[in-house]
């Protein structure tokens, strides 16, 4: 057998964890009921737990144009796009919360062309799927849509900066082997759909 990293699937967090980080574990696990994924793998390395955290926090829960339902809709069809089950999976559980729909992450995940969504969700995604694949291609010509459905400049920054998040999130989750815990599968869905 090849020898494997010690990050490498883990699914526990690092022993004799800083203080600070402790406390957040605990926060989630408490306010979850149970402790994702991401905080374990993250948590071997305490400064990019810090600054991966920090920053998923001023995007995710800061001030902005845009909904939380909205941030996490990117979330889902950003990781669909660069095939990350463990965001797909995880922000599509939080995204059946926040929209209270408890079918349309399915949708985005796999073609949110076809998504129930308002044409303002789906101007939104387009963005975000261009970023995401092509981010060297956007020109002026690619806000328009976002400006005519009411977006301010600081709401377009919020939709690329969450897209170039979550791919670089993708690709940590996905070259480490960071998979989704099993209780993400289920939440959100014990609701009728709107």
């Amino acid at each position: 057998m090849s020898h494997v990293p010690y990050w490498f699937n883990v699914t526990k967090p690092a022993p004799d964890l800083a203080p600070d980080i402790a406390e957040r574990i605990e926060t989630v696990r408490e306010k979850s009921g149970f402790l994702p994924n991401v905080f374990s793998a993250l948590s071997y390395f305490p400064a990019e737990f810090r600054a991966f955290f920090d920053y998923h926090d001023a995007l995710m829960e800061g001030e902005s144009g845009l909904t939380k339902a909205e941030r996490e809709m990117i979330v889902v069809a950003t990781s669909a796009t660069n095939r990350c089950t463990y965001c797909v999976v995880a922000h599509g559980a939080i995204y059946r919360i926040r929209s209270k729909h408890p079918y349309r992450s399915d949708q985005l995940a796999i073609d949110f062309e076809r998504a129930d969504l308002s044409d303002r969700e789906k101007a939104i995604l387009r963005f975000a799927h261009t970023v995401s694949l092509h981010p060297e291609t956007v020109t002026p010509e690619d806000f328009a849509p976002l400006y005519e459905l009411g977006l301010t400049d600081d709401d377009i920054w919020r939709v690329g900066a969450i897209t170039a998040f979550f791919a670089l999130s993708n690709r940590l989750a996905g070259f480490a082997k960071i998979m989704p815990n099993q209780e993400f599968y289920l939440m959100g869905r014990d609701r009728p759909a709107p």
